[in-house]
């Protein structure tokens, strides 16, 4: 078989199973809009949690910094990419979080694969629970490390695997709340696990920080707990773009020397620190936004009731509306979209195989009106 021969009947196996893939480009608007070949849609599908992407402070101080750093750091940080804007957002970050150190990667699937390949030698255990992210089950899949994945968010599955022994040194791997789920670990058990069992507790809280715990501080702050390892994101609540790790200054120094994502990449821009500070001061204030946030998830599970389709018993922001069938998925949120309304059907490997969903995401940026008007289309399709 041929390279040609291959792809193409990959691609046709990808579009017979309904599982295609493809990028559109949007723009997205104020008020959780967005626009597409002339068209405006009812935005359900973003990231942006607190509507915090078009603050004006944040791109007033991504331009400021645009002024005095350049568009670009130039170089790894290791080289000469690591600017003072860098160092004040890293102990920012730190200072905030309850951290010695923070590290700052160009995304979240770059922060939780330097953290696997680093750290995992060839007898150590990484205990991930099974509705991990794709990028660290990657990196744990890849590594050296033996995996193990326990079922989800459950303390006992784990525990039978951390009795088992192990040569080498133990990592639990989990979500702070689930990407396609929306639900929360129980951080407080698994806390208490690592600390019976000498393991490490790393949480990965790209859906939490910012929007749980007291003013935005995580979901680890909002379950009592620290974690040995954290991992966050910017590209969500906060409105930006890219990732830190927090950890404590021995392994922020190992990171450092063994970290190839952060060694070999070109740092993140000091613009985009700028604005990521700015973003890290209004988080801290935004307890209003949060309540928005929490307004507009009890309205909308409200308006859900008697749907055919039923909602995963999540209390976050990502509420997925279960279909099953990969067609099915796919064939509902198109009709959505006819009717203005802009959400993705999430299908395998993504989720497994029978639990295509459409994932729909709330935002603070949401008015009443555009949830009842979603659910009010849902009806009139569900016949």
């Amino acid at each position: 078989m041929s390279w040609q021969q291959k792809i193409t009947g990959a691609l046709r196996l990808q579009r017979e199973s309904g599982l295609w893939r493809q990028m559109q480009p949007v723009t997205p608007a104020a008020n959780a809009t967005l626009s597409a070949e002339g068209r405006q849609y009812h935005h359900f599908s973003s990231n942006d949690y607190l509507g915090l992407s078009r603050h004006p402070r944040i791109i007033d101080a991504w331009q400021q910094g645009l002024n005095r750093w350049g568009a670009g750091a130039g170089a790894s940080g290791h080289v000469t990419g690591y600017t003072p804007a860098h160092r004040e957002l890293e102990e920012a970050l730190a200072q905030r979080l309850g951290f010695s150190r923070a590290l700052l990667f160009g995304s979240g699937f770059a922060a939780n694969q330097a953290l696997v390949f680093a750290l995992a030698g060839k007898q150590d255990r990484l205990l991930a629970d099974k509705l991990m992210h794709a990028s660290l089950l990657e990196a744990a899949a890849l590594s050296p490390a033996t995996l193990c994945r326990f079922q989800h968010n459950s303390p006992q599955s784990l525990q039978r695997l951390l009795s088992r022994t192990c040569d080498g040194e133990t990592l639990i791997i989990t979500e702070g709340v689930f990407s396609m789920d929306g639900d929360r670990a129980p951080l407080r058990e698994l806390r208490q696990q690592a600390d019976a069992s000498g393991s490490w507790l790393v949480v990965d809280d790209a859906h939490g920080i910012g929007v749980c715990g007291p003013q935005g501080r995580g979901s680890c702050q909002q379950q009592g707990i620290t974690p040995d390892i954290l991992v966050v994101t910017f590209g969500k609540a906060f409105g930006v773009a890219g990732a830190a790790i927090l950890c404590s200054a021995d392994v922020a120094d190992y990171l450092c020397q063994s970290a190839k994502h952060l060694i070999y990449s070109t740092a993140m821009p000091p613009a985009q620190a700028v604005a990521i500070h700015a973003s890290l001061h209004l988080i801290d204030v935004a307890d209003q936004r949060r309540e928005k946030l929490q307004h507009n998830i009890r309205l909308f599970r409200q308006q859900m009731t008697g749907l055919r389709w039923s909602l995963l018993p999540s209390e976050t922001a990502i509420q997925p509306l279960m279909i099953g069938e990969n067609q099915s998925a796919v064939d509902l949120a198109a009709a959505l979209r006819q009717r203005g309304f802009w959400i993705n059907a999430i299908r395998p490997p993504t989720v497994p195989a029978g639990a295509a969903r459409l994932r729909i995401t709330l935002s603070a940026a949401h008015d009443p009106q555009q949830i009842e008007q979603l659910a009010e289309h849902l009806y009139a399709l569900q016949s």
